[in-house]
Formats: C-alpha cells, sequence, structure tokens
C-alpha cells in the first residue's frame, strides 16, 4: 500500500467514511474509492466492489487485467439507544462488545448520566434533535426502549425516514399496535411501518433485561449479517 492511500485511509477513518481500496495485484496501481460520493470502481469491477461493500470482505478478483483486490473499509456500525432505561445499561454494553458504536439519547439526564452508562456517548437532546445531529444512515440501528409516545415516536419517525437498517421498538404487542394506529396518523404506509421490530428482540422467552439486551442485540446481529443487498434495506452491514 502506498504511503498516500494509507494517510487517506486514516483520514477516512478519523471522519468515519466507508472507503474501499482496490489494488491490481500485478501493477499495483490503487483505486481509492468513496462509494457515498459516487466514485467509480475500475472498469469491470463496480458489481465486485457493491459486493465487497455488502459483504463487509475482502475479495480476489480476477479480470483480462490481472487479479485486483478489493478491500473495504467500512464505518463502524452504530446503535442509537433511545431511553436510558434498565435495559439500556446492559444493551449498551453488549453492543460496545460486539463493536458497535453505541449512543444512548435521553434528554432526562437523572437517566441519561455517566455514572449508569460509563464510556457511553451521551445525549441529552429530545429524540427528534438528537436523531436530526446523528444523521442515520444504512450502517444505523435505532431501537426504542422508553414506552413514552412523547420520546419513542419522534425517534421512530426519523429512523422509518432515514436509511437505517434496523428499527426495533419495545413493548406489548398491544402497546406496538397503538404505536402503530398512532404512526400512521403521521402519513406512515403499511409497508414503511413493517420495517419497525415489535416488539423489539427475537422471541426466546426473555423476562429480565439483561435477558431482553440479549434478545435485542441478537436481533440486530441477525439484520446487519442478513443476506447481501440487505444494508440499509427498509425490510431487514459490518
Amino acid at each position: 500500500m502506498k504511503r498516500a492511500t494509507l494517510d487517506a485511509l486514516l483520514a477516512d477513518r478519523a471522519a468515519k467514511r466507508s472507503a474501499v481500496l482496490v489494488t491490481n495485484l500485478k501493477s499495483g496501481e490503487e483505486w481509492l474509492l468513496h462509494p457515498d460520493a459516487g466514485d467509480a470502481a475500475p472498469p469491470g469491477l463496480e458489481a465486485e466492489v457493491a459486493e465487497a461493500l455488502a459483504h463487509d470482505a475482502s475479495r480476489t478478483v480476477e479480470t483480462p487485467d490481472g487479479a485486483w483486490f478489493v478491500q473495504p473499509f467500512q464505518t463502524p456500525v452504530r446503535l442509537v439507544v433511545v431511553g436510558a432505561v434498565h435495559i439500556a445499561q446492559p444493551l449498551a454494553e453488549m453492543a460496545a462488545l460486539a463493536g458497535l458504536d453505541v449512543v444512548v439519547v435521553d434528554p432526562r439526564t437523572s437517566f441519561a448520566s455517566e455514572a449508569r452508562f460509563p464510556n457511553v456517548q451521551l445525549v441529552t437532546l429530545w429524540p427528534d434533535e438528537a436523531l436530526a445531529q446523528l444523521a442515520p444512515d444504512r450502517r444505523t440501528a435505532i431501537v426504542t426502549l422508553t414506552h413514552d409516545p412523547k420520546l419513542d415516536d419522534p425517534a421512530l419517525c426519523a429512523a422509518l425516514r432515514s436509511e437505517c437498517f434496523y428499527v426495533g421498538s419495545l413493548g406489548s404487542r398491544k402497546t406496538h399496535a397503538a404505536r402503530l394506529g398512532r404512526l400512521r396518523k403521521e402519513g406512515f404506509s403499511d409497508e414503511e411501518l413493517a420495517r419497525i421490530r415489535g416488539p423489539a428482540g427475537l422471541s426466546i422467552g426473555a423476562r429480565t433485561p439483561a435477558e431482553i439486551a440479549i434478545s435485542i442485540a441478537a436481533q440486530i446481529v441477525e439484520c446487519l449479517r442478513a443476506a447481501p443487498g440487505k444494508t440499509g434495506d427498509a425490510a431487514a452491514p459490518a
């Protein structure tokens, strides 16, 4: 790898910007691509670059011009947790252990405190303001935990208007049905609302806050590792 390429990749990492390095293994020619900026891949490698990003896995591609090595450098996956409640504490720890960047959003500073969430980014704005600043993208998961429509609903509205790959909301089936009714009044279609995993979490019989956190974390990973092409999809990075 050339020094200039390494410096550019370090700058991309600092800026949390995705990139793909495409290298001709015979000639040493390097292409550093930023797909979000619309950079074009070497001719004939467009699909391979897209696949490498979707899988978040490097690959060697044989072409008439020789073998090319396609290596993605993705931004960290973020988990935005709305509601600094009991379940949020083990969920934040588990998500961090899995390599996610965790952000906890809650305007209630008695809940969103460093004492309760050490080493976690805390945002004490109202969810609509917080998510406007955080700008969720296709490598973002959002889960709401408060059961309070004043906090959960604005966050869900912002999530559904974004490309985030996971939208989850805690609550019983009855609570979720009422939630969907409110969101329909905000103009969301049934197809859009189907993106919400509600109640959030895999069905594993979880009861305690830690068990529920496990079920939510597992569901996020399930979506994260979904079939190629699902990254950022309404249905379903790393």
